[in-house]
């Protein structure tokens, strides 16, 4: 069964009443599609969490080790990754000691997968065979539809919960992680089913979040890629395309003539093609959609750049971006 199509076969969605592109697009059940996760005080009770394994000890990866050290998470936190990376993590503190998928995964009461979206997917088709019973398996893949298909056909002896939290840096590595990174910011949670939010194991995950300072939201997977397709990819491949259009046109030097202006656009620019390969690859029909919508935008302003008709688009574009600036 093709992206998207498992996890709404499971959710009692055909091909034919999903649409031929929208097969991951039914809603979740009591109302969660688009809610923020009520925002409790975390729990006071002794964690059953002990045991954390990280598939992935890079920026994201490093910052959640650092995260959950700062909210006092006492239990050993192993990293699953590259000789490389496992010694700068180890370096920063995010981690205690590296150890193989297998040997990780077997100890961990919560194994969060890291990764880019390739080696995730890879990861997901092997990982079963070495989680224990009552373990959670999450990630922080920026698209999500292929990963929850995938989960959903190779995770069963214990609980996967699509996650993915929306913070970053250009910069990789452990080298650049932080105990804050996830502080104020959302962290997207993509269940099949909205009971899967309320296991024992998704609930003290819920708890861990609040504590390092993340909001909880939950999404449809289908919705989720839909919603960063405009607010994360489009962003980025029009910040890679202005900054490409002027390397070809400007001359050495001649970008010097330019205020904070050019750096604010062409900041994500700096980010690697490495990391956005598989999520270009694994959300290609939302992404086209945005472009698509945001080239008529570029294409209106060109055809009214002598008439009074951009008016209304500036004042529309700052009524947004002053939107974006107020919100909790």
């Amino acid at each position: 069964m093709g992206t998207r199509g498992f996890a709404a076969a499971k959710r009692g969605v055909t091909r034919a009443e999903a649409g031929p592109s929208k097969v991951g697009a039914s809603r979740l059940k009591a109302g969660c599609s688009q809610d923020w996760l009520p925002h409790k005080a975390p729990r006071e009770v002794e964690s059953e969490m002990q045991t954390v394994a990280i598939a992935g000890t890079g920026l994201i990866g490093a910052s959640f080790g650092l995260a959950l050290r700062k909210a006092g998470f006492h239990g050993a936190i192993i990293g699953v990754s590259s000789e490389r990376a496992i010694a700068d993590a180890v370096a920063v503190g995010a981690i205690d000691r590296g150890a193989p998928l297998a040997e990780a995964a077997a100890q961990a009461d919560l194994i969060f997968l890291s990764q880019t979206i390739g080696r995730i997917l890879d990861t997901l088709r092997h990982l079963d065979q070495f989680v224990k019973p009552g373990a959670l398996v999450t990630d922080a893949g920026s698209t999500k539809c292929e990963i929850v298909d995938t989960a959903m056909q190779n995770i069963s002896r214990c609980q996967f919960l699509g996650g993915h939290p929306m913070a970053g840096k250009e910069k990789r590595g452990a080298g650049a992680a932080s105990a804050d990174l996830f502080q104020g910011h959302t962290w997207i949670l993509t269940p099949v089913d909205a009971a899967e939010l309320e296991t024992p194991a998704a609930m003290e995950f819920r708890d861990w979040l609040k504590r390092i300072g993340a909001r909880a939201m939950a999404l449809d997977c289908d919705e989720h890629d839909r919603i960063v397709s405009l607010t994360s990819h489009l962003p980025q491949l029009a910040s890679t395309a202005l900054a490409a259009t002027l390397a070809e046109r400007l001359k050495d030097g001649q970008a010097s003539a330019a205020g904070s202006g050019l750096m604010d656009m062409t900041r994500l620019a700096l980010s690697s093609y490495d990391i956005w390969r598989d999520i270009l690859a694994t959300n290609s029909e939302h992404i086209e959609r945005a472009l698509a919508r945001y080239i008529q935008e570029l294409e209106h302003i060109r055809e009214n750049l002598r008439t009074r008709q951009l008016q209304e688009e500036f004042a529309r574009g700052s009524g947004f971006a002053e939107g974006v600036r107020r919100r909790p």
